[in-house]
């Protein structure tokens, strides 16, 4: 084989008369007036080659190439005929006079098409990942990827952190999500956890000193199936001493800007919007809200102030409020019967119905308006609506109320394909430090035990009402993906004493499962904070892929099964024996 000189995608009219060596994949072939054209394509683009019928010897090995076989040329750089440029590739104004040919190795007819976007099934371009990874667009997904990654180590080191790995074979911590368990052949019947992330090894690296740590980390999580989500997967993982949440912004902000910079060219504007937990949900329903889109959720109760329409009166009278959103030039959109689809979601999302306005050309229409003619104009001009915009609004106690209406809009985002440019950054902050486990009847920590209280809360709320404390928990949210997830830690022994009293964690369980972090504790831990940016999703939302499977090289299917090497598998009951396991019920052999 010969060395190449350059790729396909680098040669210009510049070169023309250069003779080179290209090496790649026959992408395709055309048979033009008996002359042969082959585009040869690398992981730069692709170039033209011409075989010309008056090199016999040459034409004849050409009439021998198939689509992926791959090849090595040498030839002369040529410009193109005017009329048989293609301005759609970055070589399009030349072509290669091919003078040698060398087969470097056939291919079989590939099971998917790697030059054209067709829709075979997703299982088919999983199980040949290796095939699907030649496309040019899944060769960008994994380029600009890797472009993040070098970004984010750049900044990163730039600003006095250092790459510190963390145990990938730990100690199971059965709380969140399952963990994947590794047995462990030297100590039989005890096991090994895969981290969930490197939550504890991060604190006690503050507690040692290295007061700014980072680690692109792989971590695992064995839950339920469900849809774009990978049982292991990829995080920034930032932790900072003698830090505070605007340290944590800051820092983050900074990462964004200049990855986005370098990664894709996109100059991003900084500081991102914040919101608290309260704010969104009363706003949007949803503590990921893309705000791209308006249909922003309105408090409606001072409207119908007053109302004689029972079925609100009563409800007000209840304490409950009247809220709605409006959905702007798309009234034509919704009919009767869909409406009455609409108002059956909000019966499954727990409200009692859905009424809305219409606002048409000569009149004002309402599935309420023989009731409340003046409650229905006031909310027109609240909202300032024109002629072709829906209200659609219910009643309800506030939060559920809120929740509700945000499971609506994001609906109709979806149904009506509403396109929003740009990246929305936004911080949501203040997130409630405890909610109620209804199934196990206790409060838990709704982040992890470890994230610092907001201390006023804490000691006004925590002995009589600790669903109203407010934990020092921050979540970065990107076009409606929540992209990042971080905290302020709890660094003194009283207030985790606290806390784990609160979740009804006792000394002893509390020991058991993190002794070796409190035990550290006691020996001058600094203030600490950080947060954990998943590398997946941003990078999905970065090149537009509707899954983070497009921009992990070889990922698992939603039933954790990764279809081109049959893992998970069976394995030997040599192998078991060695580890001194049997198993109970073998499941779905399938």
């Amino acid at each position: 084989m010969k060395k190449r000189t350059h790729t396909c995608g680098e040669l210009r009219i510049s070169d023309a008369g250069k003779i080179v060596i290209l090496n790649g994949w026959v992408d395709r072939i055309r048979d033009l007036g008996g002359i042969k054209f082959v585009l040869l394509r690398d992981r730069y683009g692709f170039t033209q080659v011409v075989f010309d019928p008056q090199n016999e010897a040459l034409y004849s090995m050409a009439l021998k190439l198939g689509n992926e076989f791959c090849v090595s040329v040498t030839g002369t750089v040529r410009e193109r005929p005017g009329d048989a440029r293609n301005s759609g590739m970055s070589t399009g104004d030349i072509e290669i006079a091919a003078d040698e040919l060398e087969i470097l190795s056939e291919s079989a007819i590939p099971p998917i098409y790697i030059n054209i976007d067709e829709e075979s099934s997703e299982e088919m371009h999983l199980r040949y990942r290796y095939l699907d990874l030649r496309r040019p667009a899944m060769q960008n997904n994994i380029v600009t990827r890797h472009r993040f990654v070098q970004a984010t180590r750049s900044y990163l080191n730039r600003n006095g952190f250092i790459d510190v790995e963390t145990p990938v074979l730990g100690k199971s911590t059965p709380e969140g999500a399952r963990d994947f368990l590794v047995p462990s052949r030297l100590k039989p019947g005890k096991f090994y956890a895969l981290p969930q992330s490197p939550q504890i090894f991060k604190q006690l690296l503050m507690v040692a000193g290295f007061d700014k740590y980072y680690q692109i980390a792989k971590c695992f999580r064995d839950e339920d199936f469900r849809a774009d989500r990978q049982p292991e997967f990829t995080q920034i993982d930032i932790e900072m001493s003698f830090a505070t949440e605007e340290d944590v912004f800051s820092i983050t902000e900074g990462l964004m800007k200049h990855a986005f910079k370098e990664a894709v060219g996109v100059d991003l504007e900084t500081p991102f919007k914040r919101f608290t937990y309260r704010e969104v949900m009363d706003l949007y329903g949803s503590d990921k809200p893309d705000t791209r889109y308006e249909m922003e959720i309105r408090d409606l109760s001072a409207q119908f102030d007053g109302t004689s329409f029972s079925p609100i009166s009563d409800a007000l009278g209840q304490g409950m409020k009247v809220k709605g959103f409006m959905i702007r030039g798309l009234a034509g959109k919704f009919s009767r019967k869909r409406l009455d689809d609409f108002t059956q979601q909000s019966k499954e999302l727990g409200l009692g119905g859905l009424m809305w306005i219409k606002v048409e050309s000569d009149s004002i229409k309402s599935s309420i308006i023989k009731h409340c003619q003046r409650e229905v104009e006031k909310v027109v001009e609240f909202f300032g609506a024109e002629v072709g915009d829906l209200v659609l609004l219910s009643v309800g106690e506030s939060l559920s109320l809120s929740r509700a209406l945000g499971q609506l809009r994001i609906r109709i985002t979806k149904e009506e394909n509403l396109r929003a440019e740009g990246f929305d950054f936004l911080w949501v902050t203040e997130f409630p430090m405890f909610s109620f486990n209804k199934e196990e009847g206790r409060i838990e920590a709704e982040h992890h035990p470890f994230t610092m209280p907001d201390l006023d809360d804490l000691e006004k709320f925590g002995d009589t009402q600790p669903l109203k404390v407010r934990s020092k928990a921050y979540d970065l949210v990107l076009n409606g993906y929540e992209i990042a997830s971080g905290s302020v830690r709890i660094h003194r022994q009283d207030i985790q004493s606290r806390v784990f009293d609160l979740i009804g964690l006792s000394r002893e369980e509390a020991m058991e499962k993190f002794g070796y972090l409190l035990e550290a504790f006691q020996y001058g831990p600094p203030p600490h904070a950080g947060i954990a940016p998943g590398l997946d999703r941003i990078v999905a939302i970065i090149v537009g892929a509707p899954s983070i499977r497009d921009v992990i090289a070889f990922p698992k299917v939603a039933s954790g099964a990764d279809l081109m090497t049959s893992a998970p598998s069976e394995v030997s009951q040599k192998q078991l024996d060695l580890l001194k396991l049997q198993l109970k019920d073998s499941g779905d052999r399938e």
